[in-house]
């Protein structure tokens, strides 16, 4: 039996950094230790380091941006950890692999078309693991909706209509961040869609053909922001004269991991974490809508508001055999504000089944405890101690193929935007390979239609 440890290095040390970071230390540390600690922001990563000391007693190296070969060089990581600014996870993943590392990284995996094509053609060539992080594929209610897809409940599934809300509270942070600009996030469609879109892929078991998109920003603008009567708006909340007015107002000052993370080390690089929601500065979208096509023959409605009322999603799969429908409503949050991500509303989840011909029912719902609905604490399992985890039916691994399937809808959406036209993916990115999903129903399943004797009903 092998007792070495899988050995890590870390690059990007933001909000999302910590998931990972402290699953290595404290669930972890028999299985896996950090080597290395690297990013960009000098302030961030003394700050890592001392976190690192004071919490676990071990002393991690640090690097800068510029010295990730060197890293690598001197610190021998068997895998890297990418938990960068999404616009810059190529560069990590491709160099990493070039240099004989694994890796890990977190959604999306890229933000467009060229550089999903040379991550691909790099974990080719080099043969190196390349884990994408779908956490939402290991939350309960999600396995659950997945296992009852493949349980046939409903059949073939022919159509879905699906629409994600993100509420004041939690959409509006996307426009506060760089995520705000296309440039570093692919928009909502990239960076936020994109786990939407990898959990019909896994759902269905299939992967997009076509897409048409359009959109707008209509909400999150100036016009908005004059109709609340913010007339005398800063670039930012930290020095705003309309922060007492505003309901959108951040205070980062009294929130430790914020203050810590940004405000403390934005003198490094100039990173604003709290730039004004109404911002003309803006270039993403708020509101979406997309169509896509699948090989399978499905096709799906879907969209995606980032202004609503509260937060979560609702989906309808329409079978042969019946229809599925689940509605999730989850605690809003902000990255990095002290509290668990995407924690689940019990009493607004549930799952309810429509058998044709039979009376509809809703099933007890799987939970777990933990970020995003039960999920984080699964999947990290997964990635750190895989050995000592049940085989999964369900298949929720997911490498550098899902990670290209789930972004290139989000691509295509964008692009469908900007020329209003449908999108095919293969002239995106030709020749993806068809990821490891589980077995579904297939339109050859036999369909029985039950006499209306059967049913009760009069002749």
């Amino acid at each position: 039996m092998n007792n070495r440890k899988t050995r890590y290095a870390q690059v990007g040390l933001g909000g999302r950094h910590l998931m990972f970071r402290n699953a290595i230390f404290e669930e972890h540390p028999d299985k896996a230790e950090m080597v290395a600690v690297c990013d960009s922001n000098p302030g961030r990563l003394a700050l890592d380091q001392k976190e690192i000391e004071e919490n676990y007693q071990v002393q991690v190296p640090g690097y800068d941006a510029a010295d990730f070969d060197r890293m690598i060089a001197e610190t021998k990581p068997d895998c890297v950890i990418v938990t960068t600014m999404d616009a810059t996870h190529d560069t990590y993943l491709r160099r990493a692999m070039e240099l004989g590392c694994d890796t890990v990284t977190e959604k999306p995996m890229t933000t467009d078309e060229e550089k999903c094509r040379r991550i691909l053609e790099t974990q080719r060539k080099t043969g190196r693991k390349c884990t994408v992080t779908f956490n939402y594929r290991y939350a309960p209610p999600r396995t659950q909706v997945k296992d009852l897809l493949m349980s046939g409940a409903i059949g073939n599934v022919l159509s879905v209509d699906f629409h994600w809300i993100l509420d004041l509270h939690h959409g509006a942070d996307y426009f506060r961040r760089w995520h705000r600009n296309k440039k570093n996030s692919g928009g909502l469609m990239v960076h936020k869609s994109t786990h939407h879109f990898d959990l019909i892929n896994w759902w269905l078991g299939t992967v997009p053909e076509q897409v048409f998109a359009s959109g707008h920003r209509r909400f999150y603008t100036p016009q908005t922001a004059e109709r609340y009567g913010l007339t005398q708006r800063a670039e930012r909340c930290h020095v705003c004269p309309e922060s007492d007015r505003c309901r959108f107002f951040l205070d980062m000052r009294n929130t430790e991991k914020m203050n810590k993370l940004y405000l403390e080390c934005e003198e490094h690089d100039g990173y604003f974490r709290d730039r004004c929601v109404f911002s003309d500065q803006i270039d993403i979208e708020d509101s979406m809508n997309v169509v896509v096509d699948y090989r399978n023959g499905a096709k799906m409605t879907y969209s995606l508001n980032a202004f609503t009322a509260w937060e979560g999603y609702m989906v309808t799969f329409n079978g042969t055999a019946g229809r599925l429908e689940h509605k999730c409503q989850e605690k809003a949050y902000v990255n990095a504000d002290d509290t668990i991500p995407g924690m689940l509303q019990k009493e607004g989840t549930w799952t309810r089944v429509y058998p044709n011909w039979k009376p509809g029912y809703e099933v007890d719902l799987w939970t777990g405890s933990g970020g995003h609905g039960g999920a984080d604490p699964v999947m990290l399992n997964y990635i750190f101690d895989p050995e000592q985890q049940p085989q999964d039916k369900y298949l929720r691994a997911a490498d550098q193929r899902s990670g290209a399937w789930s972004i290139l809808t989000g691509i295509a959406a964008n692009r469908s935007m900007d020329e209003n036209r449908p999108v095919k993916i293969d002239q995106l990115v030709a020749d993806v390979e068809t990821p490891d999903y589980s077995p579904m129903p297939t339109e050859n399943d036999p369909l029985t239609m039950p006499s209306k004797e059967e049913e009760g009903e009069k002749q």
